[in-house]
């Protein structure tokens, strides 16, 4: 249990496992989580989002799906990886998205994420836990190691190298379990308007859109959480 005399903050994020500005958005949000440190708990939980729900079992290259997608140029979709590579190696995170970099399909991924949250005390003392864990595993698997985020083997190796059961993990990818729960969630987000990722959900009421500043985060908590419950 948390701490009684603090106050207790929840964070839903919105957000696909293929979206570069969502674990640039987490990265930033970390500073958050530090700034209230010993002022405020928080309690942190992902939800699933698909960019891409059609993309097929093969994937598509990252390249030519940007400039499908957005209807940008070759050179356009260069300069713009190189923008976000830039500000996540700011941050501590490696981009590496070599010539055969691709998009994925992170549905089974989802899955993967709903079972762990599920694990996860609902009134845990830590802000995080191994959903998170595993959320920043496959954000690595697929932006630093170049990984098959949608191969059922990887999928099974990220969830053991944060301490889940491997043995679970395969049998909830051989089957169709989590997956009603996953198209569930997905269609109460869209139903409250999200429609881009990273969505940041506060207390279940306040929205902040997109990759945000601290700073931004910070306003809004000292202003609507800490000053209300003064």
């Amino acid at each position: 249990m948390t701490e009684p005399n603090i106050p207790r903050l929840s964070v839903d994020i919105v957000s696909d496992v293929m979206c570069p500005w969502c674990i640039i958005g987490w990265l930033k949000f970390q500073a958050v989580l530090a700034h209230f440190e010993g002022r405020l708990n928080f309690r942190v939980q992902w939800h699933p989002f698909e960019l891409n729900p059609d993309m097929p079992p093969e994937g598509e290259d990252a390249a030519e799906h940007v400039m499908r997608k957005y209807g940008i140029t070759a050179e356009q979709s260069r300069a713009n990886s190189g923008k976000m590579a830039g500000v996540a190696a700011n941050l501590g995170f490696v981009f590496n998205r070599g010539p055969d970099f691709r998009m994925r399909n992170s549905f089974d991924a989802h899955r993967l994420l709903t079972w762990a949250g599920a694990l996860e005390e609902p009134e845990q003392a830590a802000a995080i836990g191994v959903q998170t864990a595993l959320k920043l595993a496959l954000f690595a698997a697929h932006f630093t190691d170049n990984r098959d985020v949608s191969d059922h083997v990887v999928l099974a190796d990220v969830a053991a190298s944060v301490g889940l059961d491997r043995a679970r993990a395969e049998a909830i990818l051989a089957s169709g379990e989590f997956g009603e729960m996953v198209r569930t969630e997905e269609t109460y987000w869209a139903d409250r308007n999200i429609t881009g990722v990273p969505a940041f959900i506060l207390d279940g009421r306040m929205l902040i859109p997109g990759a945000q500043d601290p700073e931004v985060f910070i306003r809004i908590i000292e202003n609507k959480v800490l000053a209300a419950a003064a």
